[in-house]
């Protein structure tokens, strides 16, 4: 299989980054489609953590070449901040880092001017990370946005800083009252960044492309995950870009016959962080016990997430979406001692029962979940490598999900650490 999709199931945070990692030993490139420096994917090799951001977390294993595409937005200096950590842990960034000449920046202004607007929306605020994401994906659309490749041309570069900033200053002026950015600031510290990231700018459409043909396996992963699709996800509490798998072929410039299978994530019970509808949200004993047991707080923002029980209409949506080949289950072990675990099977939305995931946000607000109650666990599955070594209620649970989906885990997280992991089906041969 040469390509392969790995795409969040729910509302992100599901541990892809854990699968990214087992699964880049078998890939020649690892690839980024989407986002920003707002999502977190974390690896636990040998208790030590190592927290990934922008670069795919395919660059802690020697000799893989590691794309940023061109449907991400870059921070420029959160990425060399990156970069540099994982060179101070030994962790060799060489040639395996690509990053597309075509990916938008982040800019100073565009930091300012979100951070300006969700303060303004008080209780209506979208809950973002205030990084300046959305701003950056705003004038991509606007054909205002500043790309990687024009960095590396001063002269074009400040052509279009002076244009953005005339325009950015006027509305942090005019609409919130602070102050604007200075050009030759501006330009000064992305001239630096330029100069440390030159080496690693490059065509990476071209690069897949030829990697595809001559049949070497690569890796896809999204940040965030369906249900925060800027198409698909819980509207407007959305993030800025396509997470579904859609959006690898835009965001990395391959064409959707390269892609071989999309494998999705789910955790065996559903965490979501921000603002937005959340119909299994569990605000009492139990959601406190997933939060403290599951360590659920951001990776790059360290917000408690907020948790709930199983979602299978959300889930079904997401299979729906993304055209889900199989799955990876992710924390299987946080539901160990829980005696009955209740899955969402439908919604109960203005007297009328639907299984149908609702296309709008203000619908999804008024859902409330419709149970199915199933028997859990008292055994540990902590570190359980094999299917047959978990105890019977939790294969049943796994079961019982394949059975609701219409499709078969693929592997199954039994703890944080990168060999906690039962493989039920290899993607790559």
């Amino acid at each position: 299989m040469p390509a392969l999709i790995v795409a969040g199931a729910q509302w992100g945070d599901e541990g892809k980054g854990k699968l990214v990692d087992h699964l880049a030993r078998q890939a020649h490139t690892v690839a980024r489609y989407q986002g920003g420096h707002n999502a977190g994917h974390t690896v636990v090799i040998n208790n030590e953590k190592f927290i990934l951001h922008l670069i795919p977390s395919g660059i802690l294993h020697e000799g893989k070449l590691c794309v940023i595409g061109n449907g991400v937005v870059i921070d420029p200096a959160c990425l060399i901040e990156e970069m540099d950590a994982l060179i101070s842990r030994g962790v060799n960034i060489g040639d395996n880092l690509l990053v597309s000449e075509n990916a938008h920046l982040i800019m100073p202004y565009h930091m300012a001017l979100e951070a300006a607007s969700e303060s303004r929306m008080g209780s209506k605020k979208i809950g973002t990370t205030g990084r300046g994401i959305g701003l950056a994906y705003t004038d991509k659309m606007a054909r205002t946005g500043i790309r990687m490749k024009d960095i590396m041309d001063p002269g074009l570069f400040k052509e279009r800083l002076r244009a953005a900033l005339e325009k950015a200053n006027r509305l942090l002026d005019a609409l919130y009252g602070t102050q604007g950015f200075v050009l030759e600031e501006v330009f000064d510290k992305y001239t630096v960044y330029a100069e440390r990231l030159k080496k690693h700018v490059g065509n990476a459409g071209l690069v897949l492309n030829t990697a595809l043909r001559e049949g070497k396996n690569v890796l896809i992963e999204g940040a965030q995950g369906t249900l925060l699709d800027i198409d698909h996800g819980t509207y407007p509490y959305v993030t800025s870009s396509n997470a579904s798998a859609g959006g690898a072929c835009t965001g990395l410039g391959i064409g959707p016959t390269m892609i071989d299978g999309v494998m999705g994530v789910i955790k065996a019970y559903t965490t979501r962080v921000g603002n937005g509808p959340f119909p299994t949200e569990l605000e009492d004993k139990t959601g406190e016990f997933l939060r403290e047991k599951g360590g659920e707080y951001g990776a790059t923002t360290g917000r408690p997430r907020r948790c709930g029980w199983l979602d299978i209409v959300a889930l079904d949506h997401a299979v729906r979406v993304n055209g889900l080949s199989g799955f990876a289950l992710t924390k299987l072990d946080i539901l160990d001692g829980v005696d009955t675990i209740k899955v969402c099977t439908a919604y109960r939305v203005d007297g009328a029962v639907t299984r149908e995931f609702p296309p709008d946000a203000a619908t999804l607000e008024r859902c409330e979940p419709v149970y199915e109650e199933l028997k859990g666990w008292k055994e540990s599955t902590s570190g359980i490598k094999k299917l047959g070594g978990l105890p019977a209620n939790a294969r049943k649970y796994i079961e019982w999900i394949e059975d609701r989906l219409g499709i078969g885990a693929d592997m199954i997280s039994t703890g944080q650490r990168r060999d906690e992991l039962i493989i039920v089906k290899e993607n790559f041969h």
